[in-house]
């Protein structure tokens, strides 16, 4: 019992460090460092980090939600 809530805390941080990982190499291709003046790289970088986390966390949470009803299904018959 005690495994199995090591195991998902395991699950749950790996998946949502791959999925703010995935958003952030996403996000590399929009072209947001247009919407910034000049000399405001940090900045640009700064809002990518963020949006790759809210992102990430999202479909992160959005994964293991799937997971855990997955999980219980069985217990509805």
């Amino acid at each position: 019992m005690i495994e199995s809530f090591g195991q998902e805390a395991l699950i749950s941080m790996v998946l949502s460090l791959f999925c703010i990982g995935l958003s952030f190499w996403s996000l590399q291709s929009l072209r947001l460092d247009q919407l910034f003046r000049k000399n405001q790289v940090a900045r640009a970088r700064m809002l990518y980090l963020l949006l790759s986390i809210a992102i990430g966390s999202a479909v992160s949470s959005f994964f293991l939600n799937y997971l855990q009803w997955a999980r219980q299904l069985p217990l509805l018959f």
